[in-house]
């Protein structure tokens, strides 16, 4: 037998050293990306900050904040070479775990409406639309609405 072992991806709490890695990754998949300020205020607030990796290699990474029995997920993010190859949802079910692990009876997150693959990956996992935000996002021509989702936890 011929058996070729594959690292298997990982889980563990983002870091400050990871915050250059994870600034380079997310303008090359948002237009409006987060700044490395952004991730660093989610880290000293104490936010639940997490990256998801392969052999010491960023793969993606998310930010939730919790607040008494509520989990709201502010940003997951996927490497585009890694997208479509199921790291999203493998990413979503961890923070989803945490943030149970954590006492939330519920997740809440907002996605923008174009997101179709991100929309679908949401509902997939039981999340279903709640509302729409008027205006949420910036948007190459003004602003762009946001569906807000929530799943029981």
């Amino acid at each position: 037998m011929n058996a070729v072992l594959q690292a298997q991806a990982s889980f563990r709490p983002m870091q400050e050293s990871d915050l250059d890695e994870v600034a380079r990754i997310e303008p090359t998949i948002f237009p409006y990306p987060w700044s490395r300020g952004n991730f660093n205020d989610s880290l000293k607030s104490g936010y639940e900050c997490w990256v998801y990796e392969q052999q010491a290699q960023i793969l993606g990474y998310a930010v939730l904040m919790l607040v008494l029995d509520e989990a709201h997920l502010l940003n997951i993010s996927i490497a585009a070479p890694w997208q479509g190859k199921g790291h999203g949802r493998q990413l979503l079910a961890h923070m989803m775990d945490i943030a149970r692990e954590r006492g939330a009876l519920n997740m809440f997150l907002e996605v923008r409406p174009s997101n179709q693959s991100a929309l679908g990956l949401y509902e997939s996992m039981g999340f279903n639309e709640m509302a729409v935000r008027r205006g949420y996002y910036p948007a190459l021509n003004g602003r762009e609405d946001a569906v807000l989702m929530g799943a029981s936890l």
